[in-house]
C-alpha cells in the first residue's frame, strides 16, 4: 500500500508564496509519475502539475505555468510544489497523487493523499 500526504498549505496574500510538500510511504513510488491537482468548492478536480520518474520531465497546467514549479527528491520521499504570485484563483484544496501513466486526467492516478488547504487573500 501507498501513503501520500500533503504538507505546507496555509493562507497567503495574493503575490506571495507558498511552497506544498508530498511524503510517501509504504509500497516505494520511486517508478511513478507524481502529480499536483486542486479542488476548489463547487469545481472539478483539475490538473496542476505533473513530474515524471524517469526523466523528471515536467508538465504543467496553464493556469500555473511560469508560477508553479514542481521537484522530486528521492532522498527524502517527496515531491514539492513550489506556488509564486498566488492569485486568490488559486485557492483550493491541493491533492498529491501517483500514478503509472503521465497524463492530466485524474483517472490514471491510483494513490492520493488527503489534500491539504491553500487560501489566497486579495
Amino acid at each position: 500500500q501507498v501513503q501520500l500526504v500533503e504538507s505546507g498549505g496555509g493562507l497567503v496574500q495574493a503575490g506571495g508564496s507558498l511552497t506544498l510538500s508530498c511524503t510517501h510511504s509504504g509500497r516505494t513510488v520511486n517508478n511513478y509519475n507524481m502529480a499536483w491537482f486542486r479542488q476548489a468548492p463547487g469545481k472539478e478536480r483539475e490538473f496542476v502539475a505533473l513530474i515524471g520518474w524517469l526523466y523528471g520531465n515536467t508538465l504543467y497546467g496553464d493556469s500555473v505555468k511560469g508560477r508553479f514549479i514542481v521537484s522530486r527528491d528521492y532522498a527524502k520521499n517527496t515531491v514539492n510544489l513550489r506556488m509564486n504570485s498566488l492569485k486568490p484563483e488559486d485557492t483550493a484544496v491541493y491533492y498529491c497523487a501517483a500514478g503509472a501513466g503521465f497524463t492530466r486526467a485524474k483517472g490514471g492516478y491510483d494513490y492520493w493523499g488527503q489534500g491539504t488547504q491553500v487560501t489566497v487573500s486579495s
